[in-house]
């Protein structure tokens, strides 16, 4: 990337945030007793992933994220501890917990993901102006992860008025149903809109069997004004690009996977970092799909390291479609 002396401003948004537990176990079987090891406790969520993505690439971000109960304010503490810059906002309920458990023989990861507590009527409002008066002026916002029950599936084209309106861009990783109404919608004034191969086949209608289909699907989207940029993961493969005049994609690497957690989030840190100092889509992207293939490197949440993202990024290249 350029001179990390210029960055522009980054806001990251996580309304239902996690604090992540990892563990292991001989085998998973219904019955026993599963004996576990000694589990690994992170601070999770889409947007707080994010953040933490950004911050072991050298970059910097304020981390919004809405917090409720005693589990909240422990999750406030752990981002506080590791460097994070923190706005906090008062969510109803308790933050929720995720858990995920390693297979001994089988190397499988299950995942556990909780849905959150359902925030009141009212609440998604609230949420909005405090978001907006925290957007920095033509700056770059995240909004990643899943929301909690009761925020309305329009809430990310919402958001993304308010962020234009403070001369700001959004970035937009979602699923659900949020995801298919800023798909259906025209005009979202997105700067990128980010989803996985299963998503956009699911979207789409059909299935997406090669890297030519995603870019297709991925184009009309761009033509249909729903974002600049789209951006369609296509797993282990690597990832497409699309924008009104360009269609890329970016090999991933075969590395030794040990978690797959916040690989999505690594790779939108990446690519959203390197937005903010001033790289092309395609330098862009190459950062993100080596720092999502470095993250699936680290056991449990650990995300990546600059070591090995910096090593895959010798070897990444992007090609046209």
């Amino acid at each position: 990337m350029q001179s990390v002396t210029h960055q522009s401003p980054i806001l990251t948004v996580t309304l239902n945030p996690a604090i992540d537990i990892s563990t292991a176990t001989a085998q998973v079987m219904a019955g026993p007793k599963l004996r576990c090891t000694e589990p690994e406790v992170d601070p999770g969520g889409g947007g707080i992933d994010v953040s933490r993505a950004i911050q072991i690439l050298g970059g910097t971000s304020t981390a919004f994220v809405a917090l409720g109960g005693a589990t909240g304010e422990h999750l406030a503490g752990m981002l506080i501890r590791q460097g994070l810059t923190l706005a906090g906002f008062d969510a109803p309920g308790e933050t929720r917990e995720s858990f995920s458990v390693m297979d001994g023989v089988t190397h499988s990861q299950y995942r556990f993901v909780l849905p959150g507590t359902r925030w009141p009527k009212g609440a998604t409002g609230t949420a909005l102006l405090a978001i907006a008066k925290a957007v920095p002026e033509e700056g770059l916002v995240v909004l990643s992860g899943s929301q909690p029950p009761g925020v309305e599936a329009d809430f990310p084209v919402r958001l993304a008025a308010r962020v234009a309106d403070r001369g700001a861009r959004m970035i937009l990783d979602t699923s659900g149903g949020p995801l298919i109404r800023v798909a259906e919608g025209r005009d979202s004034k997105l700067l990128v809109l980010r989803m996985n191969h299963d998503e956009a086949a699911d979207i789409a209608g059909h299935p997406l069997a090669t890297r030519t289909e995603s870019a297709d699907f991925a184009q009309r989207l761009v033509h249909e004004g729903v974002a600049e940029m789209v951006v369609v993961a296509r797993g282990a493969e690597g990832n497409v690009l699309a924008t009104q005049d360009q269609r890329l994609f970016a090999s991933a690497y075969e590395v030794p996977v040990k978690s797959r957690v916040g690989a999505g989030d690594s790779f939108v840190g990446a690519f959203t970092l390197a937005l903010a100092r001033g790289e092309s889509p395609a330098e862009a992207l190459k950062w993100g799909t080596a720092t999502a293939s470095a993250a699936t490197m680290t056991p449990g949440t650990k995300l990546c390291t600059v070591k090995d993202v910096r090593r895959l990024m010798l070897g990444e290249t992007v090609s046209r479609l």
